[in-house]
């Protein structure tokens, strides 16, 4: 590859990671006029990895976020969930609104609150 055609890649690249970047703090901002406290990383990792009658993040998206994950039903691949690895991710705010409440009713068996949005939110990003 040509070093402009790397340097354009490289560019690409950043740009993804810094939409990303606002868009989650546009998130952990709101999260925080609905009342959320400081948000925690550590907490965003045990959400993650906990067990609620046998689901969890993890069963779907595996241990490892920047790994590709299987749903558990329809074996269907599921994209790395470590922006990065996966720049995409948590760059759109619908879409982010929409994945949290269906796995979150999914895997919990209620909507997940705003405090452990913002917590898994600062986790991943870290990912």
């Amino acid at each position: 590859m040509s070093e402009k055609r790397w340097f354009l890649a490289g560019l690409i690249a950043s740009l993804a990671l810094t939409a990303n970047a606002g868009v989650i703090d546009q998130k952990l901002d709101e999260y925080r006029a609905a009342g959320a406290a400081t948000f925690n990383a550590d907490a965003g990792q045990a959400l993650w990895q906990s067990d609620n009658n046998g689901r969890s993040c993890t069963q779907c998206h595996g241990e490892d976020p920047a790994s590709t994950g299987k749903h558990a039903k329809t074996g269907k691949a599921i994209k790395p969930m470590a922006p990065s690895v996966n720049p995409k991710r948590f760059t759109d705010s619908d879409k982010i609104d929409k994945w949290f409440l269906r796995n979150c009713k999914w895997t919990l068996n209620r909507e997940c609150t705003a405090q452990e949005k913002g917590d898994f939110l600062v986790w991943i990003r870290g990912q």
